[in-house]
């Protein structure tokens, strides 16, 4: 048997007819003549061999064999309009679905506080689980599906099947104690090399972009630690001689919960960061995937109110 030569859409009126067991009835619901549903019938009979539905009094009455028939007709039926819902774009928001997003600390803390309550509202089986980049392009992940999203400010090469989308700009400042003894009114280069430093590294390497500039001027700070976290920095600064370089989301994080911390402009220039989205391009064209990134992008583009 070639499923190519069967006309699928004839289960679906077997399930009406058994369903209503009335031809007039059956063929309003299906939006058929009373022709067109005697011909759709009549291939129906031939198909299965059977008359399936017999001529009563008061309509139709199905066989023994429509009887037989009838369970796996039914759920076939209900299972290729479930799967036609799925595909429906007016209807993906309603989907059962999970996405891995790969980003970090500071992106997480950014982004979900605005993500999740519109999830909740428009896509409520929508799941969200997010990994740390650990400072890489997940790019294997991406392409094998254990990625669907990566979001931060370090991809760089990305390859032709991958796509990109700008969702954020930030600029750096330098984060600090408000008792800081090296600091005096305003903070210059002498008084940011005399600190020590706290980095954030996701990698391990502690020549970042702020070294690479002051090599250039002929400078070198002093690194104490190198943390994993673009985050707990900030807490290890309060009360201290310390600096941390960051970008002034993370900055502006920081002193909304911890009052003792001040920020100033950076003494070495620096430039911006453009933080991206990321994807593969089997998960273009994925209607519900689609819809996330567009609210990641809007959601993104909000800033942090900042205590006066």
């Amino acid at each position: 048997m070639n499923i190519r030569n069967k006309d699928l859409n004839l289960l679906k009126l077997f399930q009406v007819l058994y369903e209503e067991r009335n031809a007039s009835v059956a063929a309003e619901r299906m939006n058929l003549s009373q022709p067109a549903l005697s011909h759709k019938l009549a291939k129906l009979r031939s198909e299965f061999d059977d008359t399936l539905f017999a001529r009563a009094p008061r309509g139709l009455t199905p066989t023994p064999r429509a009887h037989q028939l009838a369970p796996q007709i039914q759920a076939l039926v209900r299972s290729l309009e479930s799967f036609y819902d799925y595909c429906d774009e007016e209807s993906f928001l309603q989907r059962e679905d999970r996405v891995h997003i790969f980003s970090t600390d500071f992106i997480e803390q950014l982004l979900v506080p605005r993500l999740l309550p519109e999830i909740s509202e428009q896509a409520p089986r929508l799941q969200l689980v997010f990994h740390n980049t650990r400072g890489r392009l997940p790019r294997s992940e991406l392409e094998t599906g254990a990625c669907d999203i990566a979001i931060a400010g370090f991809f760089e090469q990305l390859p032709a099947s991958f796509y990109q989308q700008k969702v954020r700009k930030e600029g750096f400042c330098v984060l600090a104690s408000d008792n800081n003894r090296h600091i005096q009114g305003k903070l210059d280069l002498k008084a940011f090399l005399a600190c020590g430093h706290l980095v954030t590294t996701l990698t391990g390497d502690l020549d970042g972009i702020v070294d690479k500039k002051l090599h250039k001027l002929g400078h070198q700070r002093r690194i104490v630690a190198g943390l994993s976290s673009f985050l707990s920095p900030a807490t290890t600064i309060e009360g201290s001689d310390l600096l941390i370089t960051c970008l002034n989301s993370v900055a502006e994080q920081a002193c909304l919960s911890l009052p003792d911390l001040v920020t100033y402009p950076c003494p070495v220039k620096l430039p911006d960061v453009d933080i991206l989205q990321i994807w593969h391009q089997r998960t273009q064209d994925d209607p519900l995937r689609a819809w996330l990134r567009q609210r990641i992008k809007a959601a993104m583009a909000g800033r942090p109110s900042v205590k006066s």
